[in-house]
């Protein structure tokens, strides 16, 4: 089956019903909107009293190459996914709003506002904000999905995970987080990236080995509740790669944690790459790695412990109200500082998410507590 949703569309999630879109395996949704119609998802209550986990969210579930069988969705724990499609189609995920998701299935068991398992690469995913969410902002579970423009606004656990042989490539992502807003379970903290191969941080195959680029991770402005933790938590044999990329604020651990031995030897080997990457507001704590000299090597212009001044980010920049100031300042040295992007990325060297042009014009919104639906 195929679920077409117009553009301009206003999709209110249940409460009661923990109410949950699960595109399965075959099955494709064709939810492209416009920049002056975007399709949103959002919570049922009125305005004015909407609240993290007032619905569930949106998962999309494919064919493609997944290192865990049987691959089910958390909580759920019905429908499976992923195979040996690569090229599997979806559908078309364009200009679309998801808030106030993240209902528990199960305790403990929040939905992500985008749940991708095994979802496959002919499948378009581009221009998406999900904001105020009771889980993870976007998760990958295996797959090779490219996603273009992502926004991962205040939400709760973490903003980009990826588990089970994530392999596709991310470019363009604003994660915003709200320093008093972590995730409080005691199996949990809250980081900007969490990646794994895989719970138990097995040789499973295909390896997470996904790939990011121009992305900024901002902390908004205050002090940080204690159970954050890194902007890049690495851990359990992922194979990630990250490039020009941005973390402003004060993470409790750091910016880049490679958090065991399996995973700092996976850079080491030259599994992974980190290129480009700027970490600010955190003081030294911006690394914690096994093979410090290798990340520092002057070619892949890695620059630690700045201050957030710096930067070159116009005042309010992290601003908790309304839209934050998100393009570098004519001087910032984010537009020069990245290093040449692997093939498969549109070419740029500048660091983070935006250069002069603003991509979330139109389509967002940054308080959808107010807005009128």
């Amino acid at each position: 089956a195929t679920l077409t949703i117009e553009p301009g569309t206003i999709i209110k999630g249940d409460k009661a019903t923990k109410a949950t879109l699960i595109i399965k395996p075959g099955g494709k949704i064709i939810a492209e909107g416009t920049a002056s119609k975007p399709i949103v998802f959002t919570s049922n209550q009125a305005k004015g009293s909407r609240n993290y986990g007032d619905w569930g969210g949106l998962i999309i579930l494919g064919k493609g190459k997944v290192n865990k069988t049987p691959a089910t969705i958390e909580g759920e724990n019905i429908s499976t996914f992923g195979g040996d499609v690569e090229a599997d189609n979806s559908g078309i995920l364009k200009y679309v709003r998801l808030e106030f998701g993240g209902i528990a299935f199960e305790t403990d068991k929040e939905i992500n506002g985008l749940t991708l398992g095994g979802v496959g690469s002919g499948t378009v995913i581009d221009y998406v904000q999900v904001s105020m969410n009771g889980d993870d902002g976007f998760e990958w579970f295996g797959g090779n999905v490219n996603a273009k423009h992502l926004i991962s606004y205040k939400n709760l656990d973490d903003d980009f995970d990826t588990d089970w042989g994530y392999a596709g490539k991310v470019q363009y992502g604003l994660i915003f987080r709200d320093p008093k807003v972590a995730d409080q379970c005691s199996c949990s903290d809250s980081n900007g990236f969490e990646s794994d191969n895989d719970a138990s941080g097995s040789a499973a195959t295909p390896q997470t080995s996904a790939m990011f680029a121009n992305v900024s991770v901002i902390m908004g402005d205050g002090t940080p509740d204690a159970k954050f933790r890194s902007g890049y938590r690495i851990r359990r044999n992922s194979a990630i790669s990250i490039y020009n990329s941005l973390v402003a604020g004060a993470f409790p651990r750091g910016g880049l944690e490679l958090g065991d031995a399996a995973t700092q030897k996976n850079f080491v080997d030259g599994k992974n790459d980190f290129r480009g990457l700027i970490f600010a507001g955190m003081g030294t704590k911006g690394l914690i790695l096994g093979d410090a000299a290798k990340l520092n090597d002057a070619a892949r212009k890695n620059q630690f412990a700045l201050e957030t001044s710096a930067l070159g980010l116009p005042t309010g920049y992290n601003s908790l109200t309304g839209k934050p100031a998100l393009l570098p300042i004519s001087a910032s040295i984010l537009l020069n500082s990245g290093v040449t992007l692997p093939a498969g990325f549109e070419a740029n060297t500048y660091v983070g998410a935006f250069s002069t042009t603003d991509w979330t014009a139109g389509w967002t919104n940054f308080d959808p507590q107010n807005a009128d639906y």
